[in-house]
């Protein structure tokens, strides 16, 4: 059977996305902080009779050896998926940001993200891929990558460096059969937005996006796992937004 590695699998999006590729007949290695944080994905993993492996660790401090571990712990990878990221921790004046916010926003949402895709890569690279089999590195990024949020500068900023990364990465692997994608996801119903919920009901409510509800995991998890399965096989290196359309410019 194929098997698929996630970040940030614990809860929200990554939890959704583990189960859904787990639905469409992949075994998982599910990385977080912290073994107790997998403990419901793996357990959801289970029940839908695949096998799973978990690899805990912090992108930020430890990124080449848990990609390692992701790429051997159940055998090669055919898909890889970088969902793990944090938010600012103090939305504010971009005047006014610190640099130990900054380190921290990009130390996991682009530098621990580029040098554990590094070390996926490398271990894909090397190997051959199945016959007939479809192998990928699929990217969670954001809305932010594109979109302007002076109060969160640090954040938009690790999603377009991430974004880049997944087109770097596109062009170099492409000649080992390795196809990347980069999914930007809108005004997601998570964990990570729950502190947020009214101001995005109004929002939402006021027209922000013209699909006039919030996303879900399982939105993401959904686009994730038809890629994952090869249903667009002559891509790579494209963005696709699952933002109920926010991305559309409207005069």
């Amino acid at each position: 059977m194929p098997v698929a590695s996630v970040t940030g699998a614990g809860r929200g999006i990554g939890r959704a996305i583990a189960l859904a590729l787990a639905g469409v007949g992949f075994d998982l290695v599910l990385n977080d902080l912290g073994e107790d944080a997998l403990a419901e994905t793996a357990a959801g993993v289970a029940a839908l009779g695949r096998r799973h492996a978990l690899v805990a660790g912090d992108i930020a401090t430890d990124a080449a050896a848990i990609g390692e571990r992701l790429a051997t712990a159940l055998g090669p990878l055919a898909c890889h998926v970088n969902n793990a990221g944090v938010p600012m921790c103090q939305r504010g004046d971009l005047l006014e940001g610190s640099a130990e916010e900054f380190d921290h926003v990009l130390g996991v949402n682009l530098r621990g993200t580029f040098l554990l895709t590094q070390a996926v890569a490398r271990r894909m690279a090397a190997e051959t891929a199945p016959e007939g089999g479809y192998r990928s590195i699929i990217s969670v990024t954001s809305a932010s990558a594109v979109t302007v949020s002076p109060e969160r500068g640090a954040y938009c900023m690790s999603k377009a460096g991430a974004s880049m990364m997944v087109k770097l990465f596109a062009m170099r692997l492409a000649e080992h059969g390795i196809m990347c994608h980069e999914i930007r996801p809108g005004v997601i119903r998570t964990p990570m937005t729950a502190p947020v919920t009214a101001r995005y009901d109004a929002m939402i409510a006021g027209g922000l996006t013209p699909i006039a509800r919030w996303g879900e995991a399982e939105d993401v998890a959904r686009t994730i796992a038809g890629l994952a399965a090869g249903a667009m096989p002559f891509t790579t290196g494209d963005a696709f937004h699952v933002d109920g359309g926010l991305h559309l410019h409207r005069l």
